[in-house]
């Protein structure tokens, strides 16, 4: 028998790794390095870009619905108008018409993607330090806060998208200095206030700060994305890390993951192998179903809130949705919006997973 005070023969590196303390999987520590930061982050971005590419043209017009275009009102509701409308565009506008406003969706889109993809490693690193610490109402949270604060930070680049892309003139195609600068000077109310819309106190501080502060202007609208914002975002992320474990399940993992592919030690999902390409999809287009399910009516609220020249807020702007389609005005264009969503989501989140995987986090 060899004694304790002997040191035994070790393989070359052994001894050294040995030596080395364990990394938590779950914990924020590997995450908080810059070189992390960076790498997240930029796969996130360019996820999102390339999700919002594929999509482009259904999401003009499922914007032209649900702000009731005079226009396009008549295709709405059925996929032969959906695809009616798609003529229309490319007739009046070309094809370039169908990408109308991409140039800042990309913008928005961008720094959107990479904090909120960045933001949930991040706040769930903290939420979840260890295994017996997650738990489906913590997933949730994290991917609803992720969304908050990814938005707070690229709503006007969105606000500046949509009025891009409600424009259907061929003739004249507005740059985005010059929406912006339209956006800037626009007043609270235009006319006289309605009754409805004196009584309604988020109306009036939102008037008499649009009026002090400018730059208020491009948050219209913000109040229901915030509220949107937390069952998609949190659906979103859930759904789509609940059905990844479901597939690399034992019965499941030898149809839906790759071989050999297991993370490194320090990522968010060290020691799990890495979904196939259509297994990858299905997850992110569940959660894209799900995801939109919730949060719908709350982003058709947004869109209107976003076109109009003077500010109704919220109520008033319900109010208004109600008078004019009742109930199934606030699920106006959800077909499309199901169409948009499931590959936009699925993308996203194969190219985020992949980049994930190359860039070695």
């Amino acid at each position: 028998m060899v004694p304790d005070s002997v040191s035994r023969p070790q393989l070359p590196g052994v001894a050294i790794a040995e030596q080395q303390p364990k990394q938590n999987n779950y914990g924020a520590k590997p995450k908080r390095s810059l070189d992390y930061i960076i790498k997240s982050g930029l796969a996130g971005g360019l996820a999102g870009c390339a999700a919002k590419s594929v999509v482009a043209p259904l999401d003009r017009v499922k914007i032209l619905f649900q702000t009731s275009t005079p226009e396009y009102t008549r295709y709405r509701g059925s996929w032969h108008g959906f695809l009616s409308a798609i003529s229309v565009i490319r007739r009046n506008e070309g094809t370039r018409g169908l990408f109308k406003g991409h140039s800042a969706t990309l913008l928005q889109k961008f720094p959107y993607a990479a904090i909120n993809f960045l933001g949930y490693e991040q706040i769930r690193a903290t939420l979840i330090p260890s295994k017996d610490k997650e738990t489906p109402f913590r997933r949730l949270l994290s991917g609803s806060l992720a969304g908050v604060v990814s938005v707070l930070f690229t709503y006007p680049f969105d606000l500046i998208r949509v009025r891009m892309a409600i424009e259907i003139s061929h003739q004249h195609r507005s740059s985005m200095r010059a929406v912006c600068r339209q956006i800037y000077h626009e007043h609270s109310h235009p006319h006289p206030p309605s009754a409805a819309a004196a009584t309604d106190p988020h109306d009036s501080l939102f008037n008499k700060l649009s009026q002090r502060v400018k730059l208020a202007n491009f948050y219209r609208g913000f109040s229901p994305t915030l509220l949107g914002m937390i069952p998609y975002a949190g659906m979103s992320f859930f759904t789509h890390d609940q059905v990844g474990d479901w597939l690399r399940s034992p019965a499941l993992a030898p149809y839906t993951t790759i071989p050999n592919s297991v993370t490194k030690p320090g990522s968010r999902h060290a020691g799990r192998p890495q979904l196939i390409a259509p297994a990858e999809l299905s997850a992110g287009a569940l959660a894209g179903v799900v995801a939109q399910t919730t949060s719908y009516p709350f982003e058709v609220l947004r869109r209107r809130m976003q076109v109009g020249g003077h500010r109704l807020g919220v109520g008033g702007t319900c109010r208004k949705m109600w008078a004019e389609n009742g109930f199934r005005g606030f699920w106006v264009g959800l077909t499309i919006g199901y169409v948009k969503v499931v590959p936009l989501v699925a993308t996203s989140f194969l190219v985020y997973e992949r980049l994930k995987w190359a860039f070695g986090i």
